[in-house]
């Protein structure tokens, strides 16, 4: 009879209780096999996580604690989500629900432009190299032989990189190798050089006493922008000019004398209108008007300049389901205007300090970067059109050079998604101090008033530590990193 009590007691029901729903102890997985090789001189990672490798997504291994695996823990994910029948598509697989996901460093260069496509991500930088990361680490990579990557869009598997050289290069991947990527193009075509070579009428005045054919940019290629409906790749550069390219045989239809000064940037918005903004502080609207020639060459009117000020505009974001045009500039301003109501001028965005030196639209989102190392997160209401500032993220140690926003996409079997979850966005910006760092935004998150990060990035290969910018530069120069000496030349305006 006694045994019979002690056996009930209680304190050995408790235990038998807490013993029932304890978790099985988390044994880390072994990291010390990596799988190294090597394509075009490029170094090739595994995609398991590096041991040394600390962000928000790999923090330092510790002991598990018994609350951590209990089941009444808020913070421990469902085990649905682990289900074979859960997939999940996106640049990562955990991490904080909103600010630094994690950080890229490759220390060759500075990372002027970033392109992603579905997994992977693109990086270009001043070192002349396109890199490849997949599960935030390196996958492959590939390298032009002259120019600054300036510029990059991808289409139909298809990478289009601008370049410091005047040129636009083209790569594509190789269908039996996924590491392997070659160029197929360089514009313009040597066979379209050749021959509009030999006609005198090709050839236009870029300096005193020198000509060139039309078709070719004698400057940098500053921008580029994909119009996947019609065809067509424009690309701005310093040399004034905007040139359309058909995707098809990557001929160039048109060269638009487009402003006095350097074109920074190009945008491409709905019904045949293109956006382009200068140096010369001005935003112009054109319209595409396909010619009757046999070719099917396009034509490109003025429609009319939405602004001419003082700042250089830097930027240019067009959100086709909103119908709002955005603009950066160099006073660290982002005006915007509503096509629904014929360009209305909507008002400016403040939340920098210096000049804004990218755009990206997604959704209601709005992300600006700046020379003042920041990143801000804007998001639109749906009814209005007014702009409230969501957040600030802070990080990076240079000017922010490029970003990009996708979302974050979530599918169950046959079409579900998890939207009654809260909507979410992966912000991608690329810095002058040579890193490239992974954010998560929510749509509907709480405006903040800092989302700011120091976590310790994942480093690739030797160099040199990273750079600190200058207080008071903001921008890359004619010939690379000389911030100082291209923001006094050029009047801070050339992007």
């Amino acid at each position: 009879m006694t045994n019979l009590k002690e056996k009930n007691s209680p304190r050995r029901l408790k235990n038998k209780l807490i013993n029932l729903f304890r978790a099985e102890p988390i044994i880390p997985q072994s990291n010390s096999e990596e799988d190294d090789s090597t394509h075009n001189g490029f170094s090739t990672s595994s995609s398991t996580a590096s041991p040394d490798y600390l962000s928000d997504m790999n923090p330092p291994s510790t002991s598990p604690s018994p609350y951590n695996l209990s089941p009444w823990n808020p913070t421990m994910p469902s085990p649905f989500t682990k289900s074979p029948w859960v997939t999940y598509g996106g640049f990562f697989h955990e991490g904080p629900s909103t600010g630094l996901v994690g950080s890229l460093v490759r220390e060759e260069g500075h990372v002027y432009s970033l392109a992603a496509s579905d997994d992977l991500l693109f990086t270009g930088s001043e070192s002349k190299n396109i890199r490849v990361w997949k599960n935030q680490h390196e996958f492959t990579g590939f390298k032009c032989s002259s120019g600054f990557v300036k510029a990059m869009v991808i289409s139909n598997g298809k990478i289009f990189t601008g370049h410091q050289d005047g040129k636009i290069r083209v790569w594509k991947v190789s269908p039996k190798d996924p590491t392997v990527y070659k160029r197929v193009a360089s514009l313009p075509l040597m066979k379209d050089f050749i021959k509009s070579s030999i006609n005198p009428s090709n050839y236009v005045e870029v300096r005193r006493h020198h000509n060139t054919v039309w078709i070719r940019h004698f400057d940098a290629v500053s921008c580029l922008s994909l119009d996947e409906e019609a065809g067509l790749l424009y690309s701005g550069s310093w040399d004034k000019t905007v040139k359309v390219w058909r995707l098809s045989d990557f001929k160039c239809l048109e060269s638009i004398k487009a402003h006095d000064d350097a074109v920074n940037t190009v945008a491409v918005g709905s019904d045949g209108l293109v956006f382009t903004g200068s140096a010369d502080g001005t935003v112009k609207v054109w319209r595409r008007e396909m010619t009757k020639s046999k070719g099917g060459d396009t034509r490109h009117m003025l429609v009319r300049t939405l602004l001419q000020g003082e700042s250089a505009v830097t930027s240019i974001a067009v959100s086709e389901e909103s119908g709002i045009v955005y603009a950066g500039s160099s006073d660290g301003k982002v005006n915007y205007w509503d096509m629904n109501r014929r360009f209305a001028y909507g008002g400016a965005l403040r939340g920098h300090k210096m000049a804004v030196l990218c755009l990206a639209v997604s959704g209601r989102l709005v992300v600006s970067g700046s020379a003042d190392k920041s990143l801000c997160v804007w998001r639109r209401k749906e009814k209005g059109g007014a702009h409230t500032k969501v957040t600030s993220l802070t990080g990076h140690e240079g000017p922010v050079k490029c970003v990009a926003v996708e979302e974050e996409k979530y599918q169950v079997g046959s079409g579900f998604n998890f939207r009654d979850w809260g909507q979410k966005w992966v912000v991608y910006s690329g810095s002058l101090d040579r890193s490239v760092k992974v954010w998560r935004v929510a749509e509907d998150m709480e405006p903040q008033l800092e989302l700011n990060s120091r976590t310790p990035t994942h480093v690739i290969g030797a160099g040199r530590s990273p750079l600190h910018v200058p207080a008071g530069t903001g921008t890359d120069g004619p010939n690379g990193w000389d911030l100082l000496r291209n923001w006094k030349e050029h009047g801070n305006k050339r992007v």
